[in-house]
């Protein structure tokens, strides 16, 4: 007899991370993504061959489900221990620092995290998906062709447009709002700003957090990634390249720099993270329609992981695996 086939829809840390406990449990997975490349949110921009995080800054651990996956990932070289001290500013005015939890990074990226829990995948880059419907006998519909499940591994708005939503999955995700970030990347001739790893900047019009991307990588470079606010990101939507030249004049004055970067990077995320938290860490109906991510909880890279290995595990006993 054949093993149930599985569809996901979504090729971040949640889709992978899903797609990988079932198809160790003997389940036939296919993940599909519209993107060039997998990675979601963790999503990297390469300068010169050099990665840079442009979507999560940084990595928690506080359960020990996924501080098992984290220890995997630090014995692989993929993940390291970074700092837990962050900067911070109160608009322009440094205020005392933030101690916190660890903060982990990743040397090569933490789109790493992913490409090793998608490299026994098969993965369909460059794939976009249309519609998922319920199907006869509870056999969903990706684009009219039938699967034993679906799992939709991305923001709620983006899963909104390929649900019906007077669906169960359609109305859980119906009308929930999600934050807009650009993430402007600024690679200097050298480091011309006093030693900082990274700092969250509160109540600034333009910035929401900047980071020393060389010292979290590990290389040194003279690299910075910085975070818009909310309200930026919307202003500058339909142009984001535009907010270039603002962005990085508030990085400038923020940090005293006084030279002009070599080159400049946007990436716009307009579902970032989700306004709100949920309870639950999934979505699974009786339909086949499955539902994981960041959303599902607060919004963290564990969050995503989590949402993703537990659903992974409850369809997969459902299909009997």
């Amino acid at each position: 007899m054949s093993p149930p086939r599985v569809t996901v829809v979504g090729a971040g840390i949640a889709g992978v991370t899903c797609a990988a406990v079932l198809a160790g449990r003997g389940v036939a997975v296919t993940v599909l993504d519209r993107a060039r490349g997998a990675g979601g949110r963790l999503a990297t921009h390469r300068h010169a061959g050099r990665p840079a995080d442009i979507g999560a800054a940084y990595f928690t651990v506080s359960g020990a489900d996924f501080a098992g996956q984290v220890r995997r990932w630090q014995a692989a070289g993929l993940a390291r221990e970074w700092t837990d001290t962050l900067g911070v500013f109160s608009g322009v005015d440094r205020a005392p620092d933030s101690r916190g939890p660890m903060r982990w990074a990743a040397p090569g990226g933490l789109r790493g995290l992913v490409a090793d829990a998608a490299a026994e995948l098969t993965v369909r880059t460059g794939h976009p998906v249309r519609s998922v419907r319920p199907g006869p006998g509870g056999r969903p519909l990706v684009d009219g062709e039938p699967c034993d499940a679906v799992v939709l591994a991305m923001p709620d708005p983006q899963a909104a447009r390929l649900l019906d939503p007077a669906t169960p999955a359609g109305a859980a995700v119906t009308g929930r709002a999600w934050n807009p970030v650009l993430a402007l990347t600024l690679g200097h001739p050298r480091h011309a700003w006093a030693p900082l790893r990274a700092a969250f900047v509160n109540d600034h019009p333009e910035l929401s957090l900047v980071a020393d991307d060389g010292d979290r990588r590990g290389d040194g470079a003279p690299v910075l990634v910085a975070h818009s606010t909310g309200d930026l990101a919307r202003r500058f939507d339909a142009d984001p390249a535009a907010a270039a030249g603002p962005m990085t004049a508030a990085v400038h004055r923020l940090l005293g720099i006084d030279s002009d970067p070599e080159w400049t990077h946007v990436h716009r995320w307009r579902f970032a993270a989700p306004a709100g938290s949920r309870d639950e860490p999934f979505h699974l109906g009786t339909d086949g329609i499955a539902l994981a991510g960041d959303g599902w909880g607060r919004s963290r890279v564990e969050t995503a992981w989590l949402s993703g290995d537990r659903l992974g595990r409850e369809l997969a006993g459902r299909l009997g695996h």
